[in-house]
């Protein structure tokens, strides 16, 4: 099978999977490694490296999806919006781990002044960068029957997030991605039409 054939089959494999459970079929010090490949091979603008990453297991994992719920309980206004809330959150916990992904902006503020003339573009290259991140992870996730979804809880729990976890003060949290073993597969995508997404010129 050729390189491309493979790559093209884990790419329709990685779905957002919510049924996940912490019986991973592989071990945690696996899914370090699979990130710690990711953060060095991912590619950003030039070469900027602003991407950070924390990686959360068992108690911790856990404790950042309880001050989640938490954080929602204190912002939803009745019962039965926040019971909603707290089943994603049940089934957050339920999962091995989350990764964190973050941008270091005193990296972005050291690009733009080195250079001024790309200044304004920055911030977007960034969260770009951030974006290739977190899907080479969630695709290498999926090549080792690792589901996952991706989350965006921030900026509420960033505050929070950054004390208990000491992270720097220059790092903005962008997304949360949670993994775990896969219970239940995704169901059935819808696609629009590629030819509405689409176009080529000068075939």
């Amino acid at each position: 099978m050729s390189d491309l054939k493979t790559l093209q089959q884990l790419a329709e494999k990685r779905r957002s999977i919510y049924a996940l459970s912490n019986q991973l079929p592989v071990s945690n010090d696996e899914i370090v490694k699979l990130v710690e490949h990711a953060v060095l091979h991912t590619p950003s603008a030039f070469n900027s490296q602003s991407t950070r990453i924390v990686v959360l297991f068992g108690d911790d994992h856990n404790k950042l999806w309880q001050m989640t719920e938490d954080t929602l309980r204190d912002i939803l206004d009745n019962e039965e919006q926040f019971a909603a809330t707290k089943q994603k959150m049940d089934g957050f916990k339920a999962g091995a781990g989350t990764v964190m992904f973050f941008e270091d902006h005193s990296v972005i503020r050291d690009m733009q002044a080195a250079a001024p003339l790309y200044a304004d573009k920055f911030p977007i290259w960034s969260h770009q960068t951030s974006a290739m991140h977190q899907y080479v992870i969630w695709t290498a996730l999926a090549s080792i029957n690792v589901g996952a979804n991706l989350q965006h809880y921030n900026p509420i729990i960033d505050k929070k997030v950054a004390n208990e976890w000491n992270i720097d003060e220059h790092w903005e949290l962008n997304a949360q991605m949670v993994f775990g073993a896969i219970e239940q597969p995704a169901g059935d995508k819808e696609f629009k039409p590629v030819a509405d997404r689409m176009q080529v010129f000068g075939k």
